[in-house]
C-alpha cells in the first residue's frame, strides 16, 4: 500500500482524510509542486522548493517545514528509486464554506508519489516526437503561481486529445505562452528561443536548467516574444517539464515542423540534460 504524507504524518493512502470544507477542495485555494526523485535524489530540489515558496507568498500562505527531509523520507517509505513527488499545500479548513478566510487557519499539507521513467538510461532513440495544437490561453494572469486551479489546462489538454495530439500550446494576445503542462522552446538557425518570463507563464525548473546547460555549452539562447508564424516556421520545437525532461514536437496543428523529425539541437540538449541527470544520481552535481 502506498504511503502518503498528510499534516505531519506518514499514513497509508487509503487512511488519509481531508475535510470536505478544506479550501483546496472548495475553491482551489492551494498551490503545488511536482518534484522528480531519481535513485532517491531530488532533481533540482532547491529550485522546486524556491518556486514553492514563491507560490505560497503569492497567495499569502505562511508555513515552515523541512520539505527536503519530509519528501526524501516519503520517497524512501515508497521504495526509493525513480519517483515523482506531488506536494500540495492548501489554506486549510475553517469548518464552513466562506470566501473570506482567517489568517490563522492551519494549512493542509499533502504529498504522494508516482513512478517516473529514467530517461537517461534509455537514450534519445527511445524518445518519440509528439504532436501538438495551438489554442487560446484561458488561464488567469498569475500563471507564475503554481496553483491547483487547473481547469483551463484540463480543457485544452482534452481539446488536444480530441484532435489526436499529445500537448496543447497556448497563445494569448497573439503570443505563445507555454503548454498545458510544460514550457515551450523553438530553434531557429541554431538559436534556442523561449517565451519571456512573466506572470503569464510558470518559470519551469527544467526550463531554467535547459537555459543553464545551453549557456555553459556555448549554445545561444534568447527569451523573446514568439508568435504563431515564428513557431510554425521553426527548425525545431521542444517542450520541457520536470517529469518529461525535454521532448521534441514534430507536428503542430497537423503541420510538420521542419521535416517532421527530431532535430539535431534537441539531440544535443537531450545528451546534455541526461548527462546532468546521470551526474546527479552518481553524486557529481
Amino acid at each position: 500500500m502506498e504511503t502518503v504524507y498528510l499534516n505531519d504524518k506518514f499514513v497509508a493512502a487509503d487512511q488519509a482524510q481531508v475535510s470536505v470544507f478544506d479550501r483546496g477542495f472548495l475553491f482551489g485555494d492551494s498551490v503545488y509542486e511536482v518534484i522528480p526523485f531519481y535513485q532517491g535524489q531530488g532533481f533540482r530540489l532547491d529550485e522546486h522548493l524556491a518556486r514553492l515558496e514563491h507560490s505560497l507568498r503569492g497567495i499569502q500562505i505562511s508555513i515552515a517545514r523541512d520539505w527536503k527531509a519530509i519528501l526524501t523520507e516519503l520517497v524512501a517509505k515508497n521504495g526509493g528509486g525513480n519517483l515523482s513527488v506531488y506536494l500540495q499545500i492548501s489554506r486549510g479548513s475553517s469548518g464552513q464554506r466562506s470566501h473570506a478566510y482567517d489568517e490563522q487557519m492551519q494549512p493542509t499539507v499533502f504529498a504522494c508519489c508516482n513512478p517516473i521513467r529514467d530517461i537517461y538510461d534509455e537514450g534519445p532513440d527511445s524518445i518519440a516526437g509528439i504532436s501538438a495544437i495551438v489554442t487560446a490561453d484561458l488561464r488567469w494572469h498569475r500563471c507564475d503561481i503554481k496553483a491547483t486551479g487547473l481547469l483551463p489546462n484540463i480543457l485544452v489538454m482534452q481539446q488536444a486529445r480530441q484532435a489526436g495530439a499529445t500537448e496543447a500550446l497556448m497563445i494569448r494576445d497573439g503570443l505563445l505562452t507555454e503548454g498545458a503542462s510544460c514550457n515551450l522552446f523553438m530553434v531557429d538557425k541554431g538559436v534556442i528561443y523561449t517565451p519571456k518570463r512573466s506572470s503569464e507563464i510558470l518559470g519551469g525548473t527544467t526550463r531554467e536548467l535547459i537555459l543553464e546547460l545551453a549557456a555553459v555549452n556555448g549554445i545561444p539562447t534568447q527569451e523573446v516574444d514568439i508568435d504563431y508564424d515564428h513557431l510554425m516556421n521553426a527548425d525545431e520545437v521542444w517542450i520541457s517539464s520536470s517529469t518529461r525532461a525535454v521532448v521534441p514536437v514534430i507536428k503542430i496543428d497537423d503541420q510538420l515542423i521542419a521535416d517532421g523529425k527530431k532535430g539535431p539541437l534537441w539531440a544535443r540538449m537531450f545528451e546534455l540534460f541526461t548527462r546532468y541527470q546521470r551526474d546527479l544520481m552518481q553524486g557529481g552535481v
